[in-house]
């Protein structure tokens, strides 16, 4: 096994020419905001988040993330696969008066059961707490063949602020998703809008089948995909960077909480690393 002070100074080179090349794209790497909106601050604090989920804070840092995306109570904001709900908790409440929410889950009749269940369970979330989650429109991923329309949607071209995605890009890599999505995004934000990614980071240099496997994505894959839709990169955030993680484990990024997937075997060593290391990227439309 490597030692930890040879796999912390890997983990810091890797780092390093990673954001190199997000540099040499035009990316602008800029500290996360160290002020909270009000509206937002009442978000976090609001008991419709779940305890789990609020212990989850420290690790994905939603108050800097989403001031360093921009995101502003007035705004339309579209999540894409908003898995459990966990930033939708957060975004219903803030935008909910002045703002909008609007959200593509899985579709209700996918092949996949899990990503079926993945929907209901979504919906019944928000169906338990109307006061919270009435004016939250909620409609459908598209597929590889749908070209750039996200379906069930009511967003007209060029109306939205914010596209807004949390830990998924590995998986629409997978299914082929990751090229549309894009490209609807860039259709839907107004000129100026912002797309803001959150992901697991692989090092520099990780072939596309290890990304696929470990769940792992390239900080250059990403801003490749993005730039290849119309995408300008507009900066970059180490806010949710944690350097305890190796990226070496049995089960990939799932090796990790809150997954846990090795269950009791490596349990104490996975926690005491965290959740992964993740690259936090901003993209704008031009205009």
């Amino acid at each position: 096994m490597t030692p930890p002070a040879i796999r912390r100074r890997t983990h810091l080179a890797g780092l390093a020419a990673g954001l190199a090349t997000l540099s040499s794209l035009g990316a602008r790497a800029q500290p996360a905001a160290d002020t909270t909106d009000a509206g937002l601050a009442v978000a976090l604090a609001g008991p419709q988040r779940s305890p789990a989920n609020r212990a989850r804070d420290a690790a994905r840092h939603p108050a800097q993330t989403l001031q360093f995306f921009g995101v502003q109570s007035t705004h339309t904001v579209l999540e894409l696969s908003p898995g459990g709900g966990w930033y939708t908790e957060i975004l219903a409440p803030w935008l909910r008066e002045r703002g909008r929410l609007a959200v593509a889950h899985f579709a209700r009749d996918d092949a996949e059961d899990y990503r079926r269940r993945g929907r209901a369970s979504f919906e019944a979330k928000l169906a338990a707490s109307p006061a919270v989650y009435d004016r939250v429109i909620v409609g459908t991923l598209l597929n590889p063949g749908d070209g750039a329309r996200l379906p069930d949607l009511p967003l007209a071209p060029g109306s939205v602020d914010r596209v807004l995605t949390f830990r998924n890009v590995h998986n629409w890599l997978e299914d082929g998703r990751l090229d549309p999505l894009l490209r609807a995004s860039f259709a839907l934000l107004r000129p100026g809008g912002v797309l803001g990614v959150v992901d697991h980071r692989a090092a520099p240099g990780t072939p596309l089948a290890q990304q696929i496997r470990t769940g792992y994505i390239a900080e250059d894959l990403m801003a490749e995909r993005a730039q290849a839709a119309g995408f300008v990169p507009d900066g970059r955030s180490e806010v949710n960077a944690n350097p305890r993680d190796t990226r070496d484990h049995p089960h990939g990024v799932w090796s990790l909480p809150p997954t846990l997937r090795g269950r009791d075997v490596g349990r104490e060593a996975m926690l005491a690393i965290g959740e992964s290391d993740r690259f936090t990227h901003r993209y704008r439309k031009p205009g």
